[in-house]
């Protein structure tokens, strides 16, 4: 029989080996893509969106997004060894094998595929597999070493998940779903660049080309400035479209405006401190306007 003592300690390595596996879904990046496809669900319909789908669409979705996630940790595992950021992952670590974070990326990624292919719809299984490959082979394999231009091109990727949401309640494509999508689309540069000139060093050390690396600072604080402005734009579109309200356009000037703000500190400011501060807020900043586009969908017109 077990003693106390041994109980304890497997119960220990039993939560260590959970939080490990866990550690290879990077639980807050997929929490986000996530909620923006449960948004995508709710906007596609007047109402309610049916339990059912609500239930299997964001598991398959989620269970996809982690698979990639898993994927990306194998990928990126020489570099994350050597970025200070990253080192503490559980395969630089040596707290997880390649081949058994392999099997956990494939295990997700087929009960995904399976949820949504059996209790969604083709369609959605297909979007979402497409940009589980689009982020996890095209992105991390090929664009994330190749060019500056890495995440503006594998940005479609990561900008899917509203149109996924959306698809899994309506079968189909629609232009406001292509809205949602352009809005992250927008959004992802300014986002990662500002992630990127605070760790440039890191970045160059591993030969990644981030643009701060290969143009420089001050070339990627105007481009986050012109993509924020573009941004801003682009946020218009689902109140001009008559897809949202007043009280979202009030919502998204607002948030936009802050956005704005670190964009010019950063054009204006040797701050240290100022990408990792906008880097952060943007993450506040798309959580944010996706709740407001929520909410405003069910607030009665006439309230604003």
């Amino acid at each position: 029989m077990r003693t106390e003592a041994q109980t304890a300690g497997l119960g220990a390595t039993l939560t260590s080996r959970l939080g490990d596996y866990l550690g290879l879904c990077k639980l807050r990046v997929v929490s986000l893509i996530v909620f923006t496809a449960i948004v995508g669900m709710f906007l596609a319909v007047p109402g309610m969106v049916p339990l059912d789908v609500l239930v299997l669409a964001t598991a398959g979705i989620g269970l996809s997004a982690a698979s990639a996630a898993a994927i990306n940790h194998v990928l990126d595992s020489r570099i994350d060894a050597v970025m200070r950021r990253t080192r503490g992952r559980p395969l630089p670590r040596g707290r997880v094998s390649e081949p058994q974070a392999l099997l956990f990326a494939f295990s997700l990624g087929a009960a995904g595929m399976a949820l949504l292919i059996f209790g969604v719809n083709v369609l959605t299984a297909v979007l979402t597999f497409g940009s589980l490959i689009g982020y996890a082979v095209i992105y991390t394999v090929f664009l994330k070493r190749a060019t500056p231009q890495n995440i503006v091109i594998g940005g479609a990727a990561g900008a899917a998940p509203p149109v996924l949401g959306w698809t899994a309640v309506t079968g189909d494509l629609h232009a406001h779903a292509l809205i949602l999508f352009l809005i992250i689309f927008t959004w992802t540069p300014p986002h990662f660049w500002a992630l990127a000139i605070a760790r440039k060093d890191e970045y160059a050390k591993v030969d990644v080309p981030m643009m701060p690396v290969t143009h420089g600072v001050e070339f990627t604080r105007l481009q986050i400035l012109l993509y924020t402005v573009l941004l801003v734009l682009v946020t218009l579109l689902p109140y001009l479209t008559g897809m949202s309200g007043l009280l979202y356009l009030l919502g998204a000037l607002g948030l936009g405006g802050v956005f704005l703000y670190y964009a010019i500190a950063m054009m204006v400011s040797e701050r240290p401190e100022l990408p990792m501060r906008t880097f952060t807020y943007s993450i506040t900043y798309l959580s944010g306007l996706f709740a407001i586009l929520l909410v405003d969908h069910y607030v009665p017109r006439q309230m604003f």
